[in-house]
């Protein structure tokens, strides 16, 4: 005689992997936009920016970007001069990581 299947242990099991994947998909968010420099823009300003893009239906735009994004991709010294020039930048900042005019700090 068969076993009987465990379906609740195999839910279970499924709804870990979808939240390990999820954790997964936002770490590699957060590592896109500080890999881009987009985390020198207030949240305000990037939140903008994303959603214009959402917005944006005109399919040759969006080739545009994705052909950038592409090229971003495929270069491989992208993240270590824009990364040592934004470092740079902040270290002779003269906010010292105190509060900007938009209420947010930068990280040091």
């Amino acid at each position: 005689m068969r076993k009987p299947r465990d379906y609740d242990s195999e839910l279970k099991a499924l709804d870990d992997k979808a939240k390990q994947l999820r954790s997964a998909r936002l770490t590699q968010l957060g590592t896109l936009i500080v890999t881009t420099g987009a985390d020198t823009l207030s949240i305000e300003e990037l939140a903008g920016a994303l959603l214009s893009a959402v917005e944006t239906k005109d399919p040759a735009i969006r080739e545009g970007w994705r052909h950038r994004g592409a090229a971003f991709f495929q270069n491989p010294a992208r993240g270590s001069a824009r990364k040592a020039d934004r470092i740079a930048s902040r270290g002779t900042s003269n906010d010292g990581g105190q509060a900007s005019a938009a209420g947010d700090t930068k990280p040091q």
